[in-house]
């Protein structure tokens, strides 16, 4: 069983009278990645924040590594922020923004970080190599350890360095890095620290098409090579399906779906889930009896749902799900009213008894030209009416 990192029971936070997040709940498991997903004021930013200890809820509790933390202070918990704006120092070169953290804790910390044992070890071990006796060797003054703790912050560095791929950039000025490298360096600031928990308020959003799509992969990588738990806030839901183990799809401060990243795709709850992750085709339809579903006035075969007979039901058809077939094959005949060709396919608007559907074909089609269509029983998912969406 995996373990649970991060519980938050019925969190509930407000600014004056908003209610941002309302009634949150939600496991976060170790090692995994984890997105929040939803539109601009949804509260998946305010929830980030709340787990980072930048704010505090109103009600309900915030509990880390199996202990209540609401009132913790964000410096003490196993956690670190990227930040949308990275936040870097522009006086500072690229090492001494990575090192700024390490740099500014006491010994004590630093002894437990890097273990003061092992280093002990080493000073005595290289002084025994540069021929000094084993008494002399063994007395290790507070000197001989802050030099060996800088050498391990550099080290540390380094290696922070090569894994968001800037070796090398060691010396160079924040100013003079493109959005792609500083958004790394603020990556290798945070993981130097070894967080149990990274947390990602969309940190790709300001950067170019393509770069942000390497970057995905790279993030992924990334966090399967750390073996940390990755926490990311983003609108984008190409970014949630290509990175996510799992997707929170929020909405007004509520969860409205969690799952893998094909459960949310395939098998969606409501409209709400059916319209954000990707392009959904959502009919009227009547549940008539097992296996069969009417909607556009004909009955399909459908699998894998149980509705009271003659029940309304949501009918929800991705547009690649649809089969474009000669009209004399067809369970539903459209008129095309827009062809755009989009690389790998065409993109379809039909017109079908007054309701435009979207299509993707492979094939070619003229706008004003008839068409037929069909759909397998497996690609039809049927969603409960909720009358308030």
């Amino acid at each position: 069983m995996k373990k649970v990192l991060i519980e938050l029971n019925n969190i509930t936070k407000k600014f004056d009278d908003d209610v941002i997040v309302d009634g949150l709940n939600l496991k976060i498991y170790e090692n995994e990645f984890l997105t929040l997903l939803g539109p601009s004021g949804c509260g998946k930013t305010t929830t980030i924040r709340m787990i980072a200890g930048f704010e505090t809820p109103n009600e309900g509790q915030i509990i880390i590594n199996g202990k209540i933390s609401n009132d913790l202070p964000p410096y003490v918990r196993p956690i670190n922020t990227v930040f949308q704006r990275y936040a870097l120092f522009p006086h500072l070169n690229v090492a001494d923004n990575i090192s700024f953290g390490l740099h500014n804790r006491g010994m004590d910390f630093l002894l437990k970080f890097f273990n003061e044992a092992n280093l002990r070890a080493e000073i005595i071990k290289e002084k025994l190599a540069k021929g000094v006796p084993q008494p002399q060797a063994e007395k290790i003054s507070n000197r001989d350890l802050n030099q060996k703790l800088e050498e391990k912050i550099q080290e540390s560095v380094t290696r922070s360095l090569e894994l968001v791929k800037l070796k090398g950039y060691e010396k160079r000025k924040v100013n003079q890095l493109s959005g792609g490298q500083q958004q790394r360096v603020a990556l290798a600031r945070a993981i130097i620290n070894r967080p149990q928990i990274l947390l990602l308020d969309e940190p790709l959003a300001a950067l170019d098409l393509k770069l942000r799509q390497n970057m995905q992969y790279e993030l992924k990588e990334m966090q399967r090579t750390l073996g940390i738990t990755f926490v990311f806030v983003t609108h984008d839901q190409e970014e949630a399906m290509t990175m996510s183990d799992r997707i929170a799809v929020m909405k007004d401060g509520v969860i409205q779906q969690l799952g893998t990243p094909k459960d949310i795709y395939n098998e969606p709850v409501n409209r709400y889930v059916a319209t954000f992750i990707g392009e959904s085709n959502i009919i009227s339809g009547v549940y008539i009896r097992k296996n069969v579903v009417k909607f556009m006035d004909v009955e399909f075969d459908c699998t894998g749902y149980t509705f009271a007979d003659g029940e309304n039901v949501d009918v929800v058809i991705r547009p690649e799900d649809f089969d474009v077939v000669p009209i004399e094959n067809s369970k539903i005949n459209g008129i095309v009213t827009s062809a755009i060709f989009k690389g790998v396919h065409n993109e379809l608007c039909i017109n079908i008894q007054g309701i435009e559907f979207v299509v993707n074909t492979y094939e070619n089609y003229e706008v004003g030209q008839p068409i037929g269509l069909k759909v397998d029983p497996y690609e039809i998912h049927l969603m409960k009416v909720h009358t308030d969406e």
